[in-house]
C-alpha cells in the first residue's frame, strides 16, 4: 500500500538542468510581482515533456518544457499546449491556467511556459493510498469521475471557447493512423513484428470519423490531479500537448489503451499508469457504457479504436526508448522500455481480432 502523497517535487535530474540565472532574468522581466531568488526543481515522474517547480520568494509556479534531444516537433508543441490553456481554463475548471510562454530557445535551450501550480495527488503506477485500496466504493466514485469528465471535455462547446481552429476534424482518423505509423517507423530500434501488423491492419480497416470535439489525446489517471480530501474530485487535468479538435472515439481508445483490468496479460500489470484494478475499480466495458451513456455516442467498431490506442501508445513509448538508445537522455527508467512495446504490440494485435470488447 501507499501513503497519501501531495504531487512532490525533487531535486533536478542530471542532464536535464536549466540556465537558472538566464530564467530568473527573464520571468523578473515578463512576470509580475517577483520577489525572490529563483529555487527550480523537478517533478520526477512522467516520460515525455519535462515539467519543473519553480519557487520565487512565497510563491510556486509551474514551467513545462519538450524532453532533450527531442526530434518529435508535433508532439511537444509548447506552443499548442499554451494556446489551448490559455482558452480552456476560464471554460473548463480542470484545466490550469497558464501564465507565459517562451519561444526564445536562448533562455533555457527550448520553448517553455510557464502556469499556476495546483495542489493535489496524482495516482502513478499499479500502486495506490491506502485510502482507496480500503474503500471500494470511493474506487467506484473515482472512476465514474474520472469517465464522466472525459466525457465533459468531449461534450464542450469548444467553438464558443474559442478553440474552433485548434485542429482540422476532417481526416482525423486517416492522418493520427499514418501518423503513428510514420513516427514509429522514424523511432524504430528493434524489430517488433506485432508492430508492423498492428500497423498495417489499423492503415487497411479505418471507420468514418464519428463527428469533431475538443480531446485530449492522453488522458489516463497519471495526467489528472486529485483533491487529498476528497480523492473522487478532479483538481486539474494535465499535459495538454496533444490536444486537439478531433475525433472523440479516438481519444476514448487512448484513455482505454491505458487502463489495465486484472484480466489482462499478467506482463502490462506492473506498467499500469494509475491503480485501475484496485477492488471497485469499473471494467473497460462499464467505463464505455457510462461513457456512451454520457454522451450520447456509439459504435460498433470499438476493437479498431482499441487497437489503435495500444498502438498509439506503443509508439509513444518507442519514441521515448529511440532517444535513450540515441544518447539523448540517460534517465535508467527507459533502458527496458522495448519489452513494454512488444508487450502493448502483442495485446494490440489480440484486440483487433476480437470483436468481443473491451
Amino acid at each position: 500500500m501507499a501513503d497519501l502523497v501531495i504531487d512532490q517535487a525533487v531535486p533536478v535530474r542530471e542532464g536535464e538542468t536549466l540556465d537558472r540565472e538566464r530564467l530568473e532574468t527573464y520571468l523578473d522581466e515578463h512576470l509580475e510581482n517577483q520577489d525572490g531568488s529563483l529555487l527550480i526543481e523537478q517533478f520526477p515522474s512522467g516520460f515525455s515533456n519535462l515539467t519543473y517547480l519553480l519557487t520565487i520568494g512565497d510563491e510556486q509556479l509551474v514551467l513545462r518544457k519538450p524532453p532533450f534531444g527531442n526530434e518529435v516537433k508535433s508532439a511537444h508543441d509548447m506552443s499548442r499546449e499554451y494556446r489551448v490553456l490559455s482558452s480552456l481554463w476560464r471554460v473548463y475548471p480542470p484545466a490550469p491556467r497558464p501564465l507565459l510562454f517562451c519561444d526564445d530557445p536562448s533562455i533555457i535551450g527550448d520553448h517553455f511556459y510557464v502556469m499556476e501550480r495546483r495542489h493535489g495527488v496524482v495516482l502513478r503506477g499499479p500502486a495506490a493510498p491506502d485510502l482507496l485500496q480500503n474503500d471500494e466504493q470511493m474506487v467506484r466514485r473515482l472512476c465514474e469521475s474520472f469517465i464522466d469528465n472525459l466525457a465533459t471535455l468531449h461534450t464542450l462547446d469548444y467553438k464558443a471557447a474559442g478553440l474552433g481552429e485548434l485542429g482540422r476534424p476532417e481526416g482525423y482518423v486517416e492522418r493520427q493512423v499514418t501518423g503513428w505509423a510514420r513516427r514509429y517507423d522514424n523511432a524504430r530500434t528493434d524489430d517488433h513484428p506485432e508492430m508492423e501488423e498492428l500497423s498495417a491492419w489499423l492503415l487497411a480497416n479505418q471507420p468514418d470519423d464519428c463527428g469533431p470535439a475538443l480531446i485530449h489525446n492522453d488522458y489516463k489517471y497519471d495526467n489528472l490531479m486529485l483533491d487529498a480530501q476528497d480523492m473522487t474530485r478532479i483538481v486539474a487535468v494535465l499535459d495538454w500537448e496533444m490536444a486537439t479538435i478531433g475525433d472523440p472515439l479516438m481519444d476514448l481508445g487512448t484513455t482505454l489503451a491505458y487502463w489495465i483490468q486484472p484480466s489482462d496479460p499478467e506482463e502490462l500489470h506492473f506498467r499500469a499508469f494509475g491503480p485501475t484494478m484496485l477492488p471497485g475499480s469499473m471494467s473497460r466495458d462499464e467505463l464505455v457504457s457510462r461513457y456512451f451513456e454520457k454522451t450520447g455516442l456509439a459504435t460498433d467498431r470499438l476493437h479498431f479504436y482499441c487497437g489503435y490506442g495500444l498502438f498509439k501508445l506503443a509508439v509513444i513509448i518507442q519514441q521515448i526508448y529511440a532517444r535513450y538508445v540515441r544518447g539523448h537522455t540517460q534517465d535508467p527508467r527507459f533502458a527496458d522500455l522495448s519489452t513494454t512495446v512488444e508487450h502493448l504490440a502483442r495485446r494490440g494485435v489480440q484486440v483487433i481480432h476480437d470483436d468481443n470488447l473491451p
